[in-house]
């Protein structure tokens, strides 16, 4: 599991930062690549990266400003052409399936895959299957915005097969029951259950991003115990009113947010074009007073997520 940066700037592209893109890399865990938001010039990133188009089957929209998803329609049309032929679910605010159907439509784009879309209002369980699920949770911005929790399900723990072996119970299909869970009887009377051969299971990772947004209570639900905590850093220390008036956060109450829940890792993207170089080091230095475990990331950053939390 890792997440890769295709875009951490704000408002507008920059020289060195494109604008809101991050991706989630899940080949290990089902062979896919989930999308969070699709500023302009999405597909150009992604070129300079290793991801495939065709592995990207979910897109999940914070809000519907600009840059966070004016790379939609071109993105979604050069997927047609790289191979990508599988469905593409579309989670977002109201209004994200208009906007992606009528661009494709004003230019008489046809895909090679169907799109389904999944627009909401309302905070809520947004998918669940038995490898994940993904909570959304209403920010505070200009228009609705959304933050999302991606829950990895708990993995079960391995079969002890030395154990196995010390009880002297015969390797073959029983080592597949076991492994399920089953209670079986063996050939030679014995009654076996299989929970007493399997280890401990390994807890699974959680990944919170927030989209744009003031600080917020909401952000909190989101975050609690994340191992890792994207959230915008439009601003930086002291100009938590500038923040508050633009519906922004700042880094320190990123900071903040990330010591109160306890997240494994902070961290910072939308980075305003004000601050480059020096100043966006300064930025991470900033937060990092509060939440020592702090990165300002940079375009086409790539984080390794372990199931150790503190990554």
């Amino acid at each position: 599991m890792q997440l890769e940066f295709l875009g951490t700037g704000s408002g507008v592209p920059g020289k060195f930062r494109n604008v809101s893109s991050t991706a989630l890399k899940l080949l290990d865990e089902c062979n896919s690549v989930w999308l969070f938001d699709c500023g302009e010039g999405t597909q150009q990133q992604i070129l300079r990266s290793n991801l495939k188009p065709r592995k990207i089957n979910k897109i999940f929209i914070t809000h519907l400003h600009g840059d966070h998803i004016f790379g939609l329609p071109g993105l979604l049309s050069s997927r047609s052409f790289q191979g990508g032929n599988t469905p593409v679910t579309i989670y977002g605010p109201k209004g994200i399936k208009d906007f992606v159907e009528i661009s494709l439509g004003v230019s008489k784009t046809k895909l090679s895959y169907k799109i389904k879309y999944e627009e909401f209002s309302e905070a809520g369980v947004l998918f669940d299957n038995k490898l994940f699920k993904v909570v959304a949770e209403t920010l505070d911005h200009q228009i609705k915005s959304f933050g999302y929790r991606v829950i990895e399900k708990d993995h079960q723990g391995e079969l002890l097969v030395d154990k196995l072996k010390e009880a002297k119970i015969p390797s073959g299909p029983i080592y597949g029951k076991l492994k399920n869970g089953e209670t079986v009887t063996l050939d030679d009377g014995r009654t076996v259950n299989g929970k007493d051969f399997i280890g401990q299971s390994q807890k699974g990772r959680v990944i919170t991003i927030i989209g744009d947004t003031r600080s917020n209570p909401n952000s909190y639900k989101l975050s609690e115990d994340a191992d890792v905590l994207v959230h915008e850093s439009t601003f930086g220390k002291g100009e938590s009113r500038l923040a508050h008036n633009y519906y922004h956060s700042t880094n320190m109450q990123a900071a903040k947010l990330a010591k109160k829940a306890n997240v494994g890792k902070l961290l910072l993207t939308h980075i305003s074009a004000r601050y480059t170089g020096k100043m966006a080091k300064e930025l991470q230095n900033q937060a990092k007073s509060i939440f020592n475990n702090t990165k300002v990331v940079k375009d086409f950053d790539v984080i390794d997520i372990p199931f150790d939390k503190k990554v």
